[in-house]
């Protein structure tokens, strides 16, 4: 299983420097996760840079994937992960949203270039 962070799907998304490292896990969308964290951060993020129809379009894309809520375990769990390593909050609940679902994390955040079970890239 795969989990793109949202700074590779926002790099697909832009046909940017490094999509083409993002999309091998992004269209085989069998074996694709998606947090709800990573749904959050995309909508907002292009919903500010563009418009509704275009932060619509793009999450109809990550729905492809299996969508992943966040709930009272991986909250917990991701709380002891930030606590423990001082990682923000969103990057912790995506990082313990992978590692529960088994999945390998896509990333270009160095929040989580030092863990276990992520694939990173230099922006």
């Amino acid at each position: 299983m795969n989990l793109v962070d949202s700074s590779g799907w926002l790099e697909y998304f832009a046909d940017a420097k490094n999509a083409k490292y993002f999309a091998p896990a992004i269209e085989n969308t069998k074996e694709l996760i998606v947090s709800t964290i990573n749904i959050y951060e995309i909508y907002k993020k292009i919903l500010v840079m563009r418009d509704e129809n275009t932060a619509l379009e793009a999450i109809a894309l990550m729905y492809q994937g299996k969508v992943i809520d966040v709930t009272s375990e991986i909250s917990i769990e991701a709380a002891r992960l930030s606590a423990k390593n001082g990682i923000p909050m969103a990057d912790s609940l995506i990082y313990i949203t992978a590692r529960k679902n088994s999945a390998i994390i896509w990333t270009q955040d160095y929040d989580f270039k030092n863990l276990d079970g992520v694939k990173f890239i230099k922006k």
